[in-house]
């Protein structure tokens, strides 16, 4: 199935809540709302016709400009050899999304990535702890606005 399919079969399941974006170059995605992003989800996953197996990448992401952090979820089914970019969006200032690490085991190192480097919170997760930079760094690395510690615990940082 194609990313337009996709996007009329979950569509005629959820009441055509799902926002797709057609990309003239590289992949299309849905945007889908944190409320139903779980059980958006869960259909991806165990749906007979969809079966999407493999989250292959969950990427954290920095709308500067709209004050906003999104999650993009690459999917793969490898039964059906279809795949699907789904993309999730929440506000900056409560940058909350459901966990999907129960859903794909892959899901919880990449949470962790995401909740470290660009500051968005997974409710549910089993383990939400940084994973790339220490326990006490201040900030998160990969946002727009970051700005880098001159020292940590009294080290230079190289800036």
């Amino acid at each position: 199935m194609t990313t337009e399919e996709i996007t009329e079969y979950l569509n005629r399941e959820y009441g055509g809540n799902l926002d797709p974006t057609y990309a003239e170059a590289g992949d299309s995605w849905i945007t889908v709302s944190p409320s139903v992003l779980r059980e958006v989800a869960k259909t991806l996953r165990d749906d007979k016709n969809l079966q999407f197996n493999n989250l292959m990448c969950l990427s954290g992401i920095h709308y500067q400009k709209e004050n906003e952090l999104g999650v993009a979820y690459h999917l793969h089914s490898t039964i059906h050899d279809h795949k699907l970019v789904m993309k999730v969006r929440v506000p900056e200032d409560n940058p909350v999304v459901p966990s999907v690490e129960s859903l794909w085991k892959t899901a919880n190192w990449h949470e962790r990535e995401a909740y470290d480097l660009v500051g968005i919170t997974f409710r549910g997760h089993p383990g939400l702890l940084r994973i790339l930079t220490p326990q006490d760094w201040e900030g998160h690395p990969l946002r727009k606005d970051y700005e880098q510690q001159e020292s940590y615990r009294n080290v230079s940082t190289g800036i």
